[in-house]
């Protein structure tokens, strides 16, 4: 007897799920990543078909979705605007139903995130956002799923929630869309985001829609964001689509390079992550990001963990079961 399907959803921000939810994905990161270190077989997507559609260039949200549905059981198209009607003015509306005629579940990494909204807006499928301007959803539950795993209370069960609530992240760098998913994260499970950016380049809360702005503390000095953070991390300072402005961003950056004396500030057993890739040097200096406080090799491959639970759960709905 088969399941029937659940109600379609779609993944386009961190605040399409619940802390109920986001509990239940990452017991499944938990249970999944297991069973993955154990070399288990475990195909529950066995005959379905993940389509993948690229306008912006990757190398872990390609790697991990394709190898993460290809260890589910299931199999993986691979798109392009070079190689498909995308990037030959095709409406979005059309794609989008054509597509999700024929796969079971979409993932997209674009520039506009009304373009994925559009995108889901006409598709039968879930959806999936690999990465906008605006969100980057699926690298934030790679990161809280690390945090989970290193500061939890034990490898069992959904304490995870509990080791997140009162924290303090730490975002340094630039407003963008890793710091507008931090800014939902923290409202929906209860932590705090410590926000440090150069002049200009502030974090815009009514652009990361939130509606509970004391999650977030914004600092002019970044040793300040640091101090007493449970979590410090950033990212590059010009991210895909804004290559034009990187050598105003290079000088107006130069001060929010994560560095050993900022980690030194933050909580004694503070974690560094960064989404990758890294420029040492830039962004984060070469003694951060391969120190004993870095986890980024550990958020890295997490990335495939929770994207397999998503996967599971946009497609089957809550399973029982370790």
């Amino acid at each position: 007897m088969t399941m029937p399907a659940p109600p379609l959803r779609h993944y386009l921000s961190f605040q399409d799920f619940t802390a109920d939810e986001y509990a239940y994905l990452f017991e499944r990161s938990r249970i999944i990543k297991k069973r993955f270190k154990n070399y288990e077989k475990y195909h529950p997507l066995a005959d379905r078909t993940l389509a993948m559609i690229f306008e912006k260039a990757s190398t872990r949200t390609r790697v991990s979705f394709e190898a993460g549905m290809y260890q589910l059981g299931g199999s993986v198209v691979h798109l392009t605007t070079g190689d498909s009607q995308l990037g030959r003015a095709e409406p979005i509306e059309d794609s989008a139903r054509v597509i999700s005629r024929m796969v079971d579940l979409v993932m997209i990494r674009t520039y506009e995130q009304a373009k994925i909204e559009g995108f889901a807006a006409h598709s039968r499928v879930p959806v999936i956002n690999g990465l906008t301007n605006e969100f980057h959803p699926c690298q934030i539950l790679a990161d809280l799923f690390t945090f989970i795993e290193h500061r939890g209370k034990g490898s069992e069960g959904n304490q995870g929630l509990d080791c997140l609530h009162g924290k303090t992240v730490a975002w340094i760098g630039d407003g963008n869309n890793m710091a507008n998913t931090w800014l939902q994260a923290a409202e929906i499970l209860g932590f705090t985001v410590h926000v440090s950016t150069p002049s200009g380049y502030e974090v815009n809360a009514a652009l990361a829609r939130i509606k509970n702005t004391a999650c977030v503390k914004v600092f002019n000095h970044p040793m300040e964001a640091c101090a007493g953070a449970h979590l410090v991390t950033t990212d590059v300072w010009t991210s895909m689509g804004f290559e034009a402005e990187n050598e105003e961003r290079r000088k107006a950056f130069i001060d929010w390079c994560v560095d050993e004396d900022m980690m030194a500030v933050a909580a004694p057993d503070a974690l560094f992550m960064h989404c990758l890739p890294a420029h040492r040097g830039e962004e984060v200096t070469a003694e951060v990001i391969d120190g004993p406080q870095s986890v980024v090799w550990d958020e890295a491959e997490n990335r495939m963990h929770v994207q397999k639970a998503l996967m599971e759960f946009l497609l089957l709905g809550r399973v029982g079961g370790g």
